[in-house]
């Protein structure tokens, strides 16, 4: 089978384990059948030995298996954010609905039918672009988690099986064996849960993933970020510590929500392994599958920060190295918060959110034995649709938000961006079309809810002044437009670095405590 990769563009970056390739390909050795990250530290084959595919899907497909030292499972994803034509659209739609819907689920008529075409066309684009059928694409990503699920933990073998989307046991061990050459018991056995002092981790933790990420990463600046905007009881940010802990509602179509807790601890200092510990409460396992797709844009682990970086320019860039955009786990609570961060900032936005949370959010079963300072879950849809206008309007917010809220809860989720759905402008206008929601409203939901890279927030004060700042002179709004176009496609780091050059420099983005009574009181949209 010929390399889809050029070979001298890729054996130079392997042999210096470049960092920033991690992810973006692997290399295949023909002499053992094994496939490697290219920042594999076992000693580099021969270039003319050397097969470079661009996914891991790609080389299971020419039946190479992943390296037990390396561990293809942990690598960073690859996320193009350049301009695709509908095919590509289509069939990266295609890869994270797979990613992300529960296993029974995923099979292809309901691919095809939530994209809204024949399952013919569907395995006919998917192709086109990964290089593998979609089944194909599904299996390898199973089987890499149940590697990850094998070697990280000691669940039993058939909560694996299930966990990483298999029907049976039985058809586990025959999938993983045939793929692998090796029986999953084997892999245990030969792994254990023991880690490698080189791994930094504790051993006696038996429900403990790791998620590797492409350094650098500014931990710093997005717990800072999370911290300010942390609903006390459903969130909690140690800066300290640099750990995360939080409260997540699944929901399930025709189910019970799903109740439940992630915790994730960052570096200490950038000498450890470029990676995050994870947690997960006993009631997520069963769904770690479609978990894992939404943890790592939650923290934004994909992200190439060189290329954003680049992007970003001389003014930004060196700055902006290594930030990341926040998403959020649950599309929902951002969507709510974003309404309430309406014309307010971000203090008086987390006191309306936390009294919301108080009024209306759901206490954690106390065998979860969630984190210490997380409590509760975020309101759910169906609780908010049905609570009366004066209830909400009585926690300090003008009554027509409090309606904008009732209604958006009475359309989730069947609205496009709930699902993650549909075209980026056709979405756009989705929200902007709701009640109480305005153009940089939805912007904002996009920017976090879909970790779009490229939003610039309309009419964002704080955006403003920094541009003309930097123009030394007042922009229009075309101007201010052409100003902001320049860091495409990565706007929204440009407004996440900012909007922390806004702080920095004690600007509106750092207001003065606010008095209770102050909390109904505008302030210019804008404040992130």
């Amino acid at each position: 089978m010929a390399s889809p990769l050029d070979p001298h563009h890729c054996y130079p970056a392997l042999l210096a384990r470049d960092a920033r390739f991690d992810g973006q390909w692997f290399v295949a050795v023909k002499t053992t059948g094994i496939y490697c990250r290219p920042i594999c530290r076992v000693r580099a084959p021969k270039m003319e030995n050397c097969l470079f595919f661009p996914t891991a899907s790609l080389a299971e497909a020419a039946r190479f298996r992943p390296c037990l030292k390396c561990r293809p499972e942990l690598a960073p994803a690859a996320r193009p954010w350049s301009a695709m034509d509908a095919s590509e659209v289509l069939a990266r739609e295609a890869a994270r609905w797979l990613d992300e819907c529960r296993p029974e689920d995923a099979t292809l008529p309901a691919l095809a039918a939530h994209l809204g075409v024949s399952e013919r066309h569907v395995r006919r684009v998917f192709t086109a672009v990964h290089g593998v059928a979609p089944l194909q694409y599904l299996q390898t990503r199973r089987l890499l988690l149940a590697k990850q699920l094998l070697t990280d933990t000691r669940l039993p073998m058939a909560q694996v099986a299930l966990a990483a989307g298999f029907s049976s046991l039985r058809r586990f061990n025959a999938a993983f064996a045939d793929h692998y050459r090796l029986s999953p018991t084997a892999l245990r056995e030969g792994r254990s849960v023991r880690r490698s002092s080189n791994d930094g981790a504790d051993a006696s933790n038996v429900h403990e993933l790791r998620l590797e990420l492409r350094p650098p990463y500014q931990t710093t600046a997005l717990l800072q970020f999370l911290a300010a905007r942390a609903i006390p009881g459903v969130e909690q940010v140690d800066l300290e510590a640099r750990t995360v802990g939080r409260s997540l509602r699944l929901c399930q179509t025709g189910q019970a929500d799903v109740l439940g807790w992630v915790a994730v601890q960052f570096p200490l200092d950038d000498a450890e392994r470029p990676q995050v510990r994870l947690q997960l409460s006993a009631s997520l396992w069963p769904q770690v599958a479609a978990l894992m797709p939404r943890l790592r844009r939650w923290l934004d682990l994909d992200a190439d920060p060189h290329a954003i970086a680049a992007a970003l320019g001389d003014s930004l860039g060196p700055s902006a190295l290594g930030l990341r955009l926040p998403g959020t786990l649950d599309r929902f609570e951002l969507a709510v918060r974003a309404v309430l961060g309406q014309q307010v900032t971000v203090a008086a936005a987390r006191t309306l959110a936390t009294r919301l949370m108080a009024r209306f959010g759901e206490p954690l079963p106390t065998e979860l034995d969630a984190p210490e300072g997380v409590t509760h879950a975020f309101p759910a849809a169906a609780t908010l649709a049905h609570a009366a206008v004066d209830d909400i309007a009585g926690l300090g917010m003008p009554g027509r938000r409090a309606q904008a809220l009732i209604h958006l809860a009475h359309q989730w989720p069947v609205l496009a961006f709930a699902q993650g759905r549909g075209d980026v402008q056709d979405t756009l206008q989705e929200l902007a079309a709701l009640p109480g929601l305005g153009p940089w409203t939805a912007h904002y939901m996009l920017m976090r809810g879909w970790s779009w890279p490229d939003a610039f927030l309309p009419g964002d004060v704080i955006l403003r002044q920094r541009l003309e700042s930097r123009a030394g002179a007042p922009l229009r709004p075309a101007a201010l437009a052409q100003a902001a176009a320049v860091y495409a496609p990565y706007r929204s780091y440009a407004v996440l670095q900012l909007w922390r050059e806004a702080s920095v420099l004690g600007r509106p983005n750092r207001p003065p405590a606010l008095t209770p009574t102050k909390l109904l009181a505008p302030v210019q949209e804008g404040s992130p």
